[in-house]
């Protein structure tokens, strides 16, 4: 039988919360005070807590931050104070419950926090913890067995892997920061399946495609009438993602007016349907993200600044790919190996020694679903057994060529010269130039030290009028 522990000073309202879950099936233990709490926490194992933030001898905070990790604990605010309820979440509590009590609402918390995973043993990952998180539609490649869909060896990725995890373990909102591209809702799937949620539903909704009329109505449902064209009841993304995640992407996006009606769903933890009387109780956990600078947008008027605290209770930050080039091989084979059978390869082709280089050495702009995109493109283009630098079609500026022919320094453009493919093309010229000399003219060498094929280079030597 589970066993609960709630720290109160106030009997009445520890009576109510001891009913409540001695209801749910669970064994019950009480305490008034900081110290009585901390000598059970320490006597005997507990599988849920939940405390008062205010009591005679300190605050419920000490417990959150000295046994969090332990067993998840869940913080009762005073009304209304979201200051409070945000410093609890940032300490390490599960979850909070506001002020006078919500017995539905707690009766939610309660059974979350029991179905919560145990902490990951030594040497265990992600992925043989839970299962495999979906694709990402930043472009990241399809899950592999080993890494719950986070591939990758740089410091920057196994950081993120480790907040992952502890993520997992509560409930505060989280927003996710990084460049397009850089898997920010693959992070978002991988914190759902490894919580307490992952059996309900992960609701993704790109907030920057949603008609501005139709915000309101996409968000919190309707009622049949409500409007022109309302000839049904409509559920909305809150209570889609009911007991799951709400992964608002792009959050950047949302126009005041629905910033002001998002705030409070999130404050309230309830929505009122358009055309609705009531408002209906939502359990959700709110996780966003955009490629923008909230804080500038803050600063600029254009974002709320009481959203962004309650959205932004912890930050993660997704490493664009030129932060940890030394995946690009590892990341480069998984995605051959996910799209060579769409492209009717039963064995992904190896990439040249000359096009890994050129893939390690670009910056990649557009991140792992750029990354994807060259890779999708290379396959197109090769022989089906081998990739070349030339198949990759990076551009030129970006590619190293070759260790054994150094590209001619890139000029400064001065302000009012010739359009920048013309310089493209001169640099292109220069490196080709090099290769032939280097070669004696060799045209099939000086192919291979390009990382091209020998049709491909005489196509370019026409088309550049090389002489």
């Amino acid at each position: 039988m589970p066993t609960a522990l709630i720290v109160d000073d106030e009997a009445d309202i520890r009576e109510l919360v001891e009913l409540t879950l001695m209801r749910m099936g669970l064994k019950t233990a009480a305490a008034s005070t900081v110290g009585e709490a901390r000598a059970q926490l320490d006597a005997q194992a507990f599988d849920f807590c939940i405390t008062d933030m205010r009591l005679p001898d300190g605050r419920g905070l000490e417990l959150v931050r000295a046994y969090h990790e332990k067993l998840p604990i869940a913080v009762i605010t005073a009304y209304g104070s979201a200051e409070m309820a945000v410093e609890s979440l940032k300490a390490g509590a599960f979850d909070f419950v506001s002020k006078p009590v919500d017995l539905s609402v707690l009766r939610k918390l309660v059974d979350t926090a029991l179905k919560l995973k145990p902490p990951l043993a030594a040497g265990q990952t992600l992925a043989s913890a839970a299962p495999a998180a979906r694709t990402a539609a930043s472009g990241t490649h399809a899950a592999a067995p080993d890494d719950g869909g986070l591939l990758g060896n740089a410091a920057g990725v196994q950081q993120l892997r480790a907040l992952i995890e502890r993520l997992a373990r509560n409930q505060a909102p989280v927003h996710i920061t990084g460049e397009s591209g850089t898997g920010k809702e693959l992070t978002a799937r991988l914190i759902h399946s490894r919580s307490p949620r992952a059996p309900a539903p992960f609701v993704p909704v790109n907030c920057g495609a949603i008609p501005t009329e139709l915000m309101e109505s996409e968000f919190f449902g309707h009622k049949k009438g409500s409007f022109t064209g309302a000839v049904k009841d409509k559920v909305g993304l809150f209570q889609a993602a009911e007991g799951g995640t709400l992964f608002l992407d792009e959050v950047a996006d949302l126009p005041l007016h629905m910033q002001v009606k998002l705030l409070r769903a999130v404050q309230e933890r309830a929505v009122r349907p358009v055309g609705g009387d009531a408002e209906l109780a939502v359990n959700v956990r709110i996780i966003s993200a955009t490629h923008k600078n909230l804080n500038a947008l803050v600063a600029q008027g254009a974002f709320r600044q009481d959203l962004y605290y309650r959205l932004n209770v912890i930050e993660v930050r997704t490493p664009p790919l030129r932060e940890r080039r030394e995946d690009i091989p590892l990341l480069a084979g998984a995605i051959l190996a996910r799209l060579s059978p769409d492209n009717g390869l039963d064995t992904p082709p190896k990439l040249h020694r000359t096009a890994m280089d050129a893939l390690v050495a670009y910056d990649f702009p557009g991140n792992v679903r750029e990354l994807e995109n060259t890779l999708e493109r290379a396959l197109a283009l090769c022989d089906g057994e081998q990739i070349m630098a030339d198949d990759l079609q990076l551009r030129p500026c970006a590619l190293a060529v070759s260790e054994d022919v150094a590209p001619a320094a890139p000029r400064a453009l001065p302000v009012g010269s010739a359009p920048l493919d013309s310089h493209v093309e001169e640099l292109e010229k220069q490196a080709i130039r090099d290769a032939l000399d280097k070669t004696r003219w060799n045209k099939t060498k000086a192919a291979e030290l390009l990382g091209m094929s020998f049709r491909s280079l005489r196509y370019r030597i026409k088309k550049l009028g090389i002489e």
